[in-house]
């Protein structure tokens, strides 16, 4: 079991990594906060550039998450994000991701919130300095999802400008 946590998180920990390193730097191809902002003000974020930075930094939690460390905080980042993603962008487009739906980040929040619940494995920095015993289990699950759906809810409803998307749906 300790291999394949350590392989599942040091995957998923990447990839995310990776994305968030596209919002931060703009490597791998992404944008840059720049490039990013202007997305995140084009779908009615106030503040896209703190919002792009966040966002980025959320993902970039997914080396935490790769590491084993600070695991449920790492978890909670992925899982907001992948949410909002889903709220924003995923779900008008049905579940396939080939149509643009939001099977892959379901996946990603899924595998976040499962490592929550049965901690990092052997081969973790938070097993290393003794604190996998402590942060692992159902409700650490719990709790990840629960404050990952209030945090993307604020995200949708309330920092997102709703009046705006209205009117250009509408037009």
């Amino acid at each position: 079991m300790a291999y394949g946590l350590l392989l599942l998180r040091i995957v998923i920990g990447g990839t995310l990594f990776a994305h968030g390193a596209q919002k931060l730097f703009g490597w791998f191809g992404g944008g840059g906060i720049r490039g990013t902002a202007q997305f995140f003000g084009s779908v009615g974020f106030r503040a896209p550039v703190v919002m792009a930075a966040l966002a980025g930094l959320a993902e970039a939690s997914g080396l935490f998450f790769a590491a084993g460390f600070l695991t449920p905080l790492a978890a909670l980042g992925i899982t907001v994000v992948m949410l909002t993603a889903i709220g924003v962008v995923h779900w008008p487009k049905g579940f396939w991701n080939s149509a643009g739906g939001y099977e892959f980040n379901l996946v990603l929040l899924t595998v976040a919130i499962a490592v929550a619940a049965t901690g990092p494995g052997r081969f973790s920095i938070d097993r290393a300095i003794g604190w996998d015993d402590n942060i692992s289990g159902a409700w650490w699950a719990l709790g990840v999802a629960a404050a990952a759906a209030v945090i993307a809810f604020v995200n949708l409803n309330v920092i997102r400008r709703r009046e705006r998307l209205h009117a250009a749906h509408a037009a």
